[in-house]
């Protein structure tokens, strides 16, 4: 429910701080004295479209806060946790909007997208305004509302969404049949891609082992020889690395004297002298131990040869054969008998299919159910709105061909026939501007009988009704009030007597600059507004008694 509105700086409003209550809240005043800033403040807190035009003369940015309590709105509870932007039982809506047209959006005062803004405020308020009237003559129309009153708003979208899956198969199963012989050319080129590379089997690193024993093998005799060389240089040649370290420990230990400070050197020497013979040992061993293998030298060089020619067919390096494998691989099982070949896209269709008509035709049922009794509504309402020969029917015709569609297997329509004995044809070619709005009307606050939205808002619904039709429009606002909030912009005293708190919109003129003052009334200046509105700016004594009887009587409706 609705508790504040604080608006700063929008159009003519400098400064409004409204409280609001439970039940029926009428906004009167003269023509142009901006009842409309109330319900388009609300609209730009609910994420509506921003005008910076809409920013007073003079200031910077306009401010708008809308505070509800969601104590009872378990839904907008839900949304809030989701999103985590939860504040117990408080959600306060806040807009900024620059001069320069840009604005910003905030929940529970964290920033936050316009979309959510859009999304938590439907669950919060709904506004019915007359210009729905021009919305009443579209089918599409006429379905939402259905769906609404019938409580198959989610079966419809899930119904759109089996639609839309089975189309994009549909088209891709279109697609492929239409180049089925491009497909089967590739999906044969495929087959040899992956066949070839199967052959070639290349391990995870295999080239690399490959190519290094590849630059072992190839220079075997250059291993053999220098190896050789080196035993000799060790230990066999008669200049031996090993025998020239013999000489010079023989020089060291026939000094005449004791040298401590030599000692450590004749140790390295002593040591250097053995590692040598132990290297020289060890080269000899290998020199008689290698042999070159030159047909492992060719098995190795003709695999590298393998690998290199593939990967220039594909023109691309060694290292990229195995990534190259697993793609070609998964596109041949995806082609073929995987995802996307025709038998799988054929049955994946014909099961979305089943699931497309089994929604459909649950939507179907409760459309049709909840039109029979959509129609007994409206039907009353209306013939309480003077119109009781109206005849309201809502339509359901059928796809043409029997085709899927996203909103389902059926299209639908209202149709009214004005008299009695004619034949119920559509709204637009029936219904005169009048006529429209009091149709309007009655189906706004049948629907609003079934809606969820705590808060319901009419704008301006009640224009072209007049008399006794006017206090049968107030009864049915207060009504809806009663059960909830309703607020309504009026021009219509029958109504506005009726309602359980009363604003008052004026604008006055100071210092060359305009102003707008909206102020709750008591029930004494709710009497005076209400003589305003029935006899205009001269008030006679009859005008304010027939004011104060139609408040009494107004306040005394309980239905």
């Amino acid at each position: 429910m609705l508790t504040q509105l604080m608006v700063s700086n929008y159009a003519i409003a400098e400064r409004v701080d409204l409280h609001f209550s439970k039940g029926m809240t009428a906004l009167t005043g003269e023509t142009g004295a901006g009842k409309s800033i109330v319900l388009d403040a609300l609209s730009l807190a609910m994420g509506g479209r921003a005008d910076a035009g809409a920013v007073r003369h003079g200031a910077k940015r306009a401010d708008i806060t809308a505070s509800f309590d969601i104590s009872r709105i378990p839904i907008a509870r839900q949304w809030l946790e989701e999103h985590e932007l939860d504040d117990k039982d408080d959600c306060i809506l806040r807009r900024t909007i620059n001069k320069d047209g840009r604005s910003k959006a905030f929940i529970n005062g964290q920033p936050c997208p316009l979309s959510q803004l859009k999304e938590l405020g439907s669950l919060l308020m709904d506004i019915h305004s007359q210009h729905q009237h021009q919305s009443l003559l579209q089918k599409d129309t006429h379905r939402k509302l259905l769906d609404e009153f019938s409580g198959a708003e989610d079966l419809a979208e899930q119904t759109r969404d089996a639609w839309k899956a089975w189309h994009r198969t549909s088209q891709k199963l279109e697609q492929r049949r239409q180049n089925a012989d491009e497909a089967e050319a590739k999906l044969q080129l495929l087959r040899y891609q992956v066949e070839e590379l199967d052959r070639l089997a290349l391990g995870d690193g295999e080239q690399e082992t490959l190519e290094q024993e590849q630059a072992q093998l190839s220079q075997a005799d250059a291993v053999l020889h220098s190896s050789h060389q080196a035993a000799l240089l060790c230990t066999e040649d008669e200049t031996s690395a090993a025998d020239l370290v013999r000489q010079a420990l023989q020089q060291l230990e026939q000094l005449p004297v004791d040298v401590p400070a030599l000692a450590d050197t004749i140790q390295m020497l002593t040591e250097a002298q053995i590692q040598i013979s132990e290297a020289g040992d060890n080269l000899r061993h290998f020199v008689e131990d290698y042999e070159a293998d030159p047909a492992r030298l060719a098995e190795v060089e003709e695999r590298l040869s393998a690998i290199y020619q593939m990967a220039r067919k594909h023109r691309i390096t060694p290292e990229e054969l195995p990534e190259l494998h697993q793609r070609l691989s998964n596109e041949l099982a995806e082609l073929d008998g995987g995802e996307g070949s025709l038998e799988q896209l054929e049955a994946e269709q014909q099961s979305l299919r089943k699931r497309f008509d089994e929604l459909a035709g649950q939507l179907t049922a409760k459309r049709e159910q909840a039109a029979a009794e959509l129609d007994q509504r409206i039907a009353q309402e209306l013939a309480q709105l003077s119109m009781p020969a109206v005849q309201f029917v809502t339509k359901l015709g059928r796809n043409s061909n029997d085709e899927p569609a996203p909103h389902g297997m059926e299209d639908v329509e209202f149709l009214v026939s004005a008299n009695p004995g004619q034949p119920a044809r559509p709204l637009a070619k029936v219904a005169s501007g009048g006529e429209l709005s009091r149709i309007s009307l009655a189906i706004q606050v049948v629907v609003a009988q079934t809606s969820t939205t705590p808060t319901l808002v009419f704008d301006e619904v009640d224009v072209g009704i007049g008399g006794g039709t006017a206090e049968v429009v107030g009864r049915l606002l207060r009504s809806l009030g009663s059960n909830g909030q309703v607020l309504c912009v009026t021009h219509l005293p029958q109504v506005a007597a009726q309602c359980h708190q009363h604003l008052f919109v004026s604008k006055f003129t100071e210092q060359d600059a305009t102003y707008s003052r909206i102020e709750t009334l008591d029930d004494q200046g709710r009497i005076s507004e209400v003589a305003r509105m029935l006899g205009g700016v001269d008030m006679t004594e009859h005008t304010i008694a027939h004011a104060r009887e139609m408040f009494v009587k107004g306040q005394a409706t309980h239905h």
